[in-house]
């Protein structure tokens, strides 16, 4: 089966484009001249300690072995000044995901030296929105590239060349892992310690990129950030037929109605320990049930519903209708209705408002259009001509439909799995270190797909050492939760510390 591409950062729904991507026209403008980026000194705080950097912002363009240029990427690079040795400065690439997504969230969201302000809980403050010194920015650690692909942000094909060229899994991992290595040759980063750093489908394309660089430029990473992972797609897909999503997305479910307080009383306390009560069900009763199908015995049918039930916070009889089987849209539907709310996907935290209460799914995610979508795509315009002195007429496409169809004939009549790419880069490469972000209320990529995907890649103990899970009290994006974006910094700390080492 051809899949359906994700969204933004975030994952499709029943074969439809998740809320958030808009039909688009394109624009009649041609790509600008890409000339040399723009520099622009800036400094940040962090911990404490002030660091001044050098900003880059503008193009890179790709060429084809002839010299003809094919794409100009757009990019932000922040470089710490006054380093004379950069052999023992590390220097990481970043992106977001989608496919559609343009690296704003996290370079404004956790990593750059500049953030959003947002409630302690995660919500918009009232518009016009600012930006405010990131405290809790990678910088301290690390120089910083925020790579923009083909058709998102500022990044366009060169005016004749054919877009679809960029527009598919491949094809992107080839244009992208070419902006890779002109950036390393460019500014002279060979040397240094090199990280990847992508969020949702960016963490399908860091794993891609792990094998890709190693195998076409001998191009090595020190480290992988996969922040919210999705690399086994036949995890996260709800089609009929494929039982496994329905069991790795439970304990999401469930966190979300221990938040909500929907979740059996039982269940009402400890967050963690309660996850590990909903794991072991899914694995084990529910995961056979699902199994068994029509062979299961109504008493079976009873008590998994039973179970079923006291998790979810869904009556039981709406779980036989669905027979057992709860979709993502119908759950942030069904959770609340009884409030009048629906729940967010991306933050199963956030609820919204729907016209009424009967449908069998949300108008709109309110973790993504009544939280995030405004704040950084106000900030992202504002922040690039005003503070980095880069002009630009072109639309920055945030989240973008532009490119549709994503093409996965690499894996006709077959889920996209790029845990196999990641377990290849890492044998050939025995230092690779892998970490694993994953929020708990996060609907786009459940943190228990993660751990399934990483506990069925066959990886020796050697090296299950050198990965390692974190989690968060929040969602997708989970750097939008004041307490989360503080834990996430000591994480990433602790990362770079630890792939650093001799």
């Amino acid at each position: 089966m051809k899949l359906v591409p994700l969204l933004a950062c975030l994952l499709f729904t029943s074969g439809v484009i998740a809320q958030g991507a808009k039909p688009e026209e394109k624009s009649a403008a041609p790509a600008p001249s890409p000339g040399a980026p723009v520099e622009t000194k800036g400094t940040v705080t962090i911990k404490g300690q002030t660091i001044s950097y050098t900003a880059r912002t503008g193009y890179l363009t790709i060429k084809d072995e002839a010299g003809k240029p094919k794409a100009n990427i757009f990019f932000t690079a922040y470089t710490k000044d006054g380093v004379s040795d950069l052999s023992k400065r590390p220097v990481t690439y970043t992106f977001n995901g989608g496919p559609g997504s343009a690296s704003l969230w996290l370079h404004l969201g956790c990593i750059g030296p500049k953030r959003i302000p947002m409630t302690e809980k995660g919500e918009a403050l009232s518009p016009p929105y600012s930006l405010v010194n990131n405290e809790y920015s990678w910088l301290d650690k690390t120089d910083l590239v925020f790579i923009d692909p083909v058709n998102t942000g500022y990044s366009r094909a060169v005016t004749g060349e054919n877009e679809k060229q960029f527009l598919g899994y491949v094809e992107d991992i080839e244009s992208v892992g070419e902006f890779i290595r002109l950036y390393t040759t460019r500014y002279g980063r060979w040397g240094s310690p090199k990280f990847l750093a992508g969020e949702s489908y960016g963490t399908t394309r860091a794993a891609g990129l792990s094998g890709y660089l190693q195998d076409k430029y001998n191009l090595y990473i020190n480290g992988v950030a996969l922040i919210s992972s999705i690399l086994n797609f036949q995890t996260a897909r709800f089609d009929r037929g494929n039982d496994l999503p329905y069991a790795l997305f439970l304990p999401t479910y469930a966190a979300m109605a221990w938040y909500h307080k929907k979740i059996g009383a039982e269940y009402q306390g400890d967050l963690a320990k309660t996850m590990l009560a909903v794991r072991e069900f899914a694995r084990n009763e529910y995961n056979t049930a699902l199994m068994k199908g029509d062979l299961l015995t109504e008493a079976e049918e009873n008590q998994v519903i039973e179970k079923l039930s006291r998790f979810t916070g869904l009556s039981k009889e709406y779980l036989k209708n669905t027979r057992m089987r709860i979709e993502i849209g119908r759950f942030v539907k069904e959770l609340l209705r009884d409030e009048g709310k629906t729940a967010g996907r991306l933050d199963g935290r956030i609820t919204g408002t729907d016209f009424d209460n009967a449908g069998d799914r949300y108008e709109f995610d309110p973790s993504l259009d009544a939280t995030i979508s405004g704040p950084y795509s106000t900030a992202m315009n504002q922040y690039v001509r005003q503070d980095l002195k880069y002009e630009n007429d072109l639309p920055y496409l945030v989240l973008t439909s532009r490119v549709y169809p994503w093409n996965y004939n690499n894996v006709q009549n077959q889920y996209l799995n790029v845990a196999e790419t990641l377990r290849q880069a890492m044998s050939k490469n025995p230092y690779l270190k892998v970490w694993v972000g994953a929020g708990y209320y996060d609907l786009a990529t459940p943190f228990f797909a993660a751990e399934y995907t990483f506990q069925h890649m066959g990886l020796k103990p050697e090296q299950r050492k050198n990965v390692s899970f974190t989690y968060y009290e929040a969602g997708h994006m989970m750097y939008i939760h004041k307490p989360s974006l503080i834990q996430l910094k000591k994480d990433a700390d602790t990362f770079f510390d630890n792939a650093l080492k001799p």
